[in-house]
């Protein structure tokens, strides 16, 4: 049996003063799927990741996330409450906080700082939170203060607040960016792992690192906001077309 889609994307166009940012663009997400988005500098990588978002809205097109509820008549904040997370490249974590503090704060519900870290944990709480930080490998680290973590931690450390939300889906943001070689494997492992339980889209331009996270998956090649191609990673490493615009050529999104 085919799986769900969960996220449904037809016909959508986006322009900017005049610049076609996205060009008639049709994509598809299964549920459980982990995809990954290459292309150049300019191909319109994350300005997909704001119509998904809501942080941008698409001039024309359709944006449906599991059985048609349409995102483009929803809000950034509906869209996340709906259970679509979003890690942007930057980590963004409460440095002066610890490790444990940080994931408590992000656990799902209407959690403010204070009401958050002054009220009594319940130990349904205390075991999400360990089961997240045994995900992220940050058990030994749970006192530190976030601002102490290595680059790679930080970065391990806010997709575990990103899945203390329980997200359905998880939009990731070049999450290699800045690491070293021993990080960015440990960070494909976590992904991967993550695949089935949630649906995943990374964006990235790493190939060593795409390689790992998507050899035998579909990718989806971007470039001047059209899909080029989409087809398993072998196939696209091998296109002719996708090695001229992009293998080729190093590009990274700004």
């Amino acid at each position: 049996m085919k799986p769900e889609l969960i996220l449904t994307v037809e016909d959508v166009n986006k322009n900017f003063d005049g610049f076609k940012a996205i060009t008639n663009l049709n994509f598809y997400l299964e549920q459980g799927e982990l995809r990954v988005i290459i292309g150049p500098n300019g191909a319109g990588k994350s300005t997909f990741f704001d119509l998904l978002t809501g942080r941008t809205k698409p001039d024309t097109g359709k944006i449906e996330f599991g059985r048609r509820i349409d995102l483009t008549a929803m809000n950034e904040y509906e869209i996340n409450r709906l259970g679509v997370g979003r890690k942007f490249q930057t980590p963004s974590v409460y440095v002066d906080h610890t490790v444990y503090e940080n994931l408590l704060l992000s656990l799902k519900g209407p959690r403010g700082v204070f009401s958050t870290l002054f009220r009594r944990t319940t130990a349904a709480h205390r075991q999400r939170i360990d089961a997240l930080l045994e995900l992220i490998r940050l058990g030994p680290k749970r006192d530190w203060r976030a601002g102490q973590l290595a680059h790679g931690e930080k970065q391990w450390l806010e997709i575990g607040m990103l899945l203390a939300q329980e997200p359905q889906v998880l939009l990731v943001d070049e999450p290699a960016a800045g690491m070293t070689d021993e990080e960015t494997h440990r960070t494909g492992e976590l992904l991967i792992s993550l695949a089935g339980q949630h649906s995943l889209i990374v964006i990235e331009h790493d190939m060593t690192f795409v390689k790992q996270i998507a050899e035998g998956r579909k990718v989806t090649v971007l470039h001047q906001g059209s899909i080029l191609c989409e087809g398993r990673f072998e196939e696209v490493q091998a296109n002719p077309e996708v090695r001229e615009v992009y293998l080729g050529r190093g590009h990274k999104d700004r």
